[in-house]
């Protein structure tokens, strides 16, 4: 059986323009809310995400596996993994476009095991846009930036007004992103 992936995006796309007032590279980044399962530092067994600017429109971002994160014994759990991954290319959306977007879709290609005490390293970047559509996908690498590929995944975002977080949700949009100036 071989592994060949369809094509990526699977549509026509723009390539994504950086927007201006994007991070500059080394731009390190605290939690978008505070509570967030994926970035947040006022979660308990969180994943505590750290993100930076990368190079040439990308997005570093890295967490350690700790006992919390276990599926089976020893290892960290898939769909916590894949959760890693949302929380990595939900920056490199955000950060980069400075647009609000959510998850449409998210596929996590699973490698290698990553072990309890590990440290993911995961590298995201946008692969283009089509209407409201944006497309992104990242690597992640186990223990070093240069580490062997763990994971993949390819996600799907859906660009949304400030307003989807107040309609759909209980948090005042400025909760959600506190370094801009939003009016609910």
């Amino acid at each position: 059986m071989s592994r060949v992936s369809p094509r990526w995006p699977p549509v026509q796309v723009e390539r994504p323009e950086r927007h201006p007032d994007a991070p500059e590279p080394g731009t390190r980044f605290g939690p978008h809310y505070a509570h967030c399962f994926g970035c947040g530092d006022e979660t308990e067994g969180g994943l505590r995400l750290a993100t930076e600017m990368g190079q040439d429109a990308t997005i570093i971002a890295q967490f350690t596996v700790t006992d919390a994160h276990q599926g089976a014994p020893g290892l960290a759990h898939g769909g916590l993994l894949a959760c890693a991954f949302d929380e990595a290319l939900g920056s490199t959306v955000g950060q980069l476009l400075r647009r609000p977007a959510v998850t449409g879709k998210l596929e996590t290609d699973f490698l290698r095991p990553v072990p309890v005490g590990s440290t993911l390293h995961i590298n995201g970047r946008l692969d283009g846009i089509a209407g409201r559509k944006v497309y992104a996908s990242a690597d992640g690498m186990l223990d070093a930036p240069d580490g062997p590929v763990a994971l993949r995944a390819r996600a799907l975002f859906v660009i949304v007004e400030f307003s989807h977080f107040v309609q759909h949700g209980s948090a005042d949009p400025r909760d959600v992103h506190p370094d801009r100036d939003i009016n609910p």
